[in-house]
């Protein structure tokens, strides 16, 4: 198994792509401790894993709040002795032109989707520098990598990730720390099933729009990770991958 007894920490990983990865990695037969501000979710995921026979922990983090990703990370270290794979998955976005929208939503989502990260690897890379392994795989969004109307500050969080995740990849190469991007196009997930509630047609355009003619599964994602959360992909830092069926193309 490619990720087995690698300790790694997943956010967002209550539901929907953060579920999916946790599931994956613990196929391949990784410790997961899932980290997520729904509680109940996060153990219903991480009941999920332990029934695969993986040893699991479900931790409640709001991961925008420093103090408790610190807290988190601890935990984590005292549950398993390590971390070998940090996956920051939390997300948040809200459909809107950006002159409807208000600075309320933009400081949520730069805080849910980028300075979370922040928080994350500054306080999981010195355990890993420590080791001298580690790999982080940081989820983007072809809405950086393209611009999508309606979603121009999510755009710019996410652009912020995988900007961050290059200069982070160049300074974490000398401790053999691999730092990458997956970048999901429109995905099946609980969140854009909410935004397509109030879009009738949004699916079936998105579905048409796309050259294999379907949205993206969690799992379309989550093998991605896994793939760049392996010793399979050692010699990949700094990249962003683009999960998405073809809509994009780099």
């Amino acid at each position: 198994m490619r990720l087995e007894d690698r300790v790694a920490i997943v956010t967002g990983g209550a539901r929907g792509i953060g579920r999916a990865i946790c599931e994956r990695l613990a196929e391949e037969c990784a410790l997961v401790a899932v980290v997520d501000l729904d509680l109940e979710g996060a153990r219903d995921t991480s009941d999920r894993l332990r029934a695969m026979g993986r040893s699991s922990v479900a931790i409640r983090a709001d991961v925008t709040r420093r103090a408790e990703v610190d807290v988190m990370v601890q935990a984590v270290v005292d549950a398993f002795g390590r971390i070998d794979v940090l996956v920051n998955n939390a997300g948040w976005d809200r459909m809107e032109l950006f002159l409807d929208s208000q600075e309320e939503t933009w400081e949520k989502i730069l805080a849910i989707n980028l300075k979370s990260v922040l928080y994350t690897c500054h306080a999981v890379l010195p355990h890993m520098i420590g080791r001298g392994y580690g790999k982080v795989v940081n989820i983007g969004s072809d809405a950086a990598r393209v611009g999508s109307t309606g979603e121009a500050v999510y755009s710019a969080a996410k652009g912020g990730v995988i900007a961050f995740s290059k200069t982070l990849a160049r300074e974490m190469a000398r401790y053999r720390v691999n730092v990458n991007v997956v970048c999901p196009g429109p995905a099946n997930t609980p969140l854009f099933q909410e935004i397509a509630a109030q879009n009738e047609k949004l699916a079936a355009s998105l579905e048409k729009a796309i050259p294999f003619r379907r949205l993206a599964e969690p799992s379309d994602i989550a093998n991605a990770v896994a793939f760049l959360a392996s010793d399979e992909a050692s010699y990949i830092t700094g990249q962003t991958l683009s999960v998405s069926g073809g809509l994009t193309m780099a």
